[in-house]
């Protein structure tokens, strides 16, 4: 390759590491990117898995980037899930209800999820804490279940402002 035919005899008239690196360094940056994918459809991909949320007659349906909780999804798109602990695992108005199927494939919860499981409104065999649950590839197309109630046991009625 063309790096090689340059690079090899250059290394040799270099003394110092520092030197080194630099040149290696501007010779990355100056490297055309190896994907031939176009950066929209690369894009796109990050988006196309599908979060809907239900909650009494209400619902919800929402792109979700992978890597995100559905916490912080439900507070990007203004959905009433409350989180007042902000997803620090110290509360449990971030409750949610996830689906048999769904709940099998994401990971058991921490002993700390579980011991704030424990308080809260509505629990069931398949309830989580919104901000524990990261979305990925396989929850594409999931039915979350938003509980009516919540128990707030930091000031009732509490909702925190997201920076």
């Amino acid at each position: 390759t063309m790096l090689h035919v340059y690079a090899v005899p250059l290394i040799y008239q270099f003394s110092s590491c520092a030197t080194l690196f630099f040149f290696f360094f501007f010779l990355m940056i100056r490297r055309p990117p190896r994907s031939t994918l176009s950066s929209s459809s690369a894009a796109s991909d990050v988006y196309k898995r599908q979060v809907h949320f239900v909650k009494e007659e209400q619902r919800w349906t929402v792109q979700a980037p992978v890597g995100i909780d559905l916490l912080s999804l439900c507070h990007k798109h203004d959905i009433d899930l409350e989180g007042a602990c902000e997803g620090s695992i110290a509360c449990s108005t971030c409750h949610v209800v996830l689906p048999d199927a769904m709940y099998d494939i994401i990971p058991e919860p921490e002993e700390d999820e579980d011991d704030m499981l424990d308080m809260a409104f509505g629990l069931t065999e398949t309830s989580r804490l919104g901000c524990q649950v990261i979305c990925t590839r396989e929850l594409d197309g999931i039915v979350v279940k938003i509980p009516a109630m919540s128990r707030n046991m930091y000031v009732d009625g509490h909702k925190p402002h997201h920076h």
